[in-house]
C-alpha cells in the first residue's frame, strides 16, 4: 500500500502560482554521490522520529514536505515514496526511474544505508508488489482490478515486446489508458526488471486472441526461457 509518492519538483503545488516570467530556480546537483549519500542518511536519522510518529497516527503528509526536501539534497530528480514493506513494517524506496545519470545516486545511497531491519527496509528502485492480481487502481471514477489484465508477450534476444489488455479501456481516455498500460507492468516486474527486460509496450484496446494474466508474465519475464521470436500466451 503506498502511502505517498512525489516528484520533488513537485512540492508545494497548493501554493500560488509562479509568475511564467520568472525562470525556474536551478536546483543543484551534488558532485560527490557518495558524500550526498551521507548527508541524506544523517538527515533520514534526525528525520525519523517524526517519520515514525506521522506513520504511527496515520497521516504521513505530515512528513511529506521535509521528505521532500531531503531526497532533493541527494539529487532533485529523483523520486520516493513511503510504502508497507514485503517483510518489514515500512519500506522507503527512493528511485531514479531507471535513468543511467541517476544510477550513481542511488548506487551510493543504497551503499550507505543502514541493513532492512524488522521495521524498515530500503530500496533503491520500485519493487514489485506481491500479488498484482490482488491489485485494484483508483482512477477518477473508475476502479480497475488488475485480476483483468491479460498481455500478449513476445520473447526477442532476451527482451519483451508486449501488448496490455484491459476491458475497461474502453471507457479511459488516452492518458487514462496509457497509465494503466505501464502501471500494471510496474507493479508486477518492479521498476528495474521492466525496464532492463520490456522493449516496445502497446495498448490492446481489443482483447487479442492469446493472453496471459500478470503472475503468468511475470514468471516469463522472470525465467525468459523460450526461444527467440516466440509467441508466448494462453487462449483468453
Amino acid at each position: 500500500m503506498r502511502l505517498f509518492r512525489r516528484r520533488r519538483s513537485e512540492a508545494d503545488t497548493e501554493a500560488a502560482p509562479p509568475d511564467p516570467r520568472t525562470p525556474w530556480p536551478e536546483q543543484q546537483v551534488p558532485s560527490d554521490a557518495a558524500a550526498a549519500a551521507v548527508a541524506f542518511w544523517e538527515g533520514w536519522y534526525d528525520l525519523l522520529p517524526e517519520v515514525s510518529a506521522a506513520l504511527g497516527e496515520g497521516e504521513p503528509h505530515r512528513v511529506e514536505h521535509d521528505l521532500c526536501v531531503l531526497v532533493e539534497t541527494l539529487h532533485p530528480r529523483l523520486h520516493f515514496s513511503l510504502e508497507r514493506g514485503r517483510m518489514a513494517i515500512y519500506a522507503l524506496v527512493v528511485s531514479g526511474q531507471e535513468d543511467p545519470e541517476l544510477r550513481p545516486y542511488t548506487d551510493a545511497w543504497k551503499a550507505a544505508g543502514p541493513p532492512d531491519d524488522a521495521i524498515w527496509e530500503y530500496h533503491d528502485s520500485v519493487p514489485p508488489v506481491p500479488d498484482p492480481t490482488e491489485v485494484t487502481v483508483n482512477l477518477g471514477e473508475h476502479r480497475i482490478s488488475l485480476a483483468d489484465v491479460r498481455v500478449v508477450a513476445q520473447v526477442d534476444d532476451g527482451v519483451v515486446d508486449v501488448a496490455v489488455h484491459h476491458p475497461a479501456f474502453a471507457d479511459l481516455d488516452e492518458a487514462a489508458r496509457t497509465t494503466m498500460t505501464f502501471l500494471p507492468l510496474d507493479a508486477t516486474l518492479g521498476e528495474r526488471l521492466a525496464a532492463e527486460r520490456l522493449r516496445r509496450v502497446e495498448t490492446a484496446e481489443a482483447e487479442p486472441e492469446s493472453t496471459i494474466d500478470l503472475l503468468e508474465f511475470r514468471e516469463l519475464v522472470r525465467g525468459l526461457t523460450e526461444q527467440p521470436g516466440e509467441s508466448v500466451g494462453a487462449s483468453g
